[in-house]
């Protein structure tokens, strides 16, 4: 039996790493082979796109070349660990995948849809997810959650550093995705509690999961 792709998508402080791991640690008490990736940093060649794009130190990147550096992370993540994990019956958990790109490379950046879309497809190279969640969250929140991890004396990306209207636009984005394709994308409330929003991922997750 292939096995399940499942992404996480939303605004930089919504919980998706903290809600990838407790849906992580939920999966192994089952006994469910899974596997938990991200992107950017998938592979060993992401890791060195990761931090082009995503390190503030780093030189400022053009909006075009950060759009590519995604596309060739996951050209490389989808052909060296995404196929190979889903065809031996792996779930899969990846934070962030192609949709990020249209929220943030297109709604933020504003740059061209149809583009993106005929970048997604060769780096995907058809493969979609079987659920993406969506943790939505508004930008205030976000931005207050953000401020505490810098006092906690985690390094900002430079996504973190970006204007509230660029957030506000990748969260408009995301809703849009969302609308857009409704049997695939479902929106979570990230501002309830951590437990709630754990609770509510399981729900859409375990039908895809039971019986393996």
């Amino acid at each position: 039996m292939r096995g399940a792709f499942i992404t996480f998508e939303g605004a930089d402080g919504s919980g998706k790493t903290t809600q990838v791991r407790r849906l992580a640690e939920r999966l192994a008490k089952a006994g469910i082979a899974h596997v938990v990736t991200r992107e950017p940093g998938g592979t060993s060649a992401g890791l060195a796109i990761r931090a082009l794009v995503l390190d503030a130190r780093e030189p400022v990147l053009s909006p075009d070349a950060e759009l590519l550096l995604y596309a060739a992370d996951r050209a490389q993540h989808v052909r060296e660990l995404l196929e190979p994990s889903l065809d031996a019956g792996t779930t899969v958990l990846c934070d962030r995948y192609a949709d990020a790109t249209v929220a943030y490379q297109g709604a933020g950046r504003g740059l061209d849809l149809a583009t993106i879309e005929q970048l997604n497809a060769i780096a995907t190279c058809g493969l979609w997810p079987d659920l993406t969640v969506v943790l939505d969250l508004d930008v205030d929140t976000a931005a207050v959650r953000l401020a505490g991890r810098a006092v906690a004396g985690e390094a900002p990306t430079r996504f973190d550093l970006e204007a509230r209207d660029f957030h506000a636009r990748v969260r408009a984005g995301y809703l849009r995705i969302a609308e857009a394709a409704p049997e695939r994308v479902h929106i979570v409330d990230a501002s309830r509690d951590e437990d709630d929003v754990a609770v509510a991922v399981w729900r859409l997750v375990e039908p895809l999961v039971s019986g393996r």
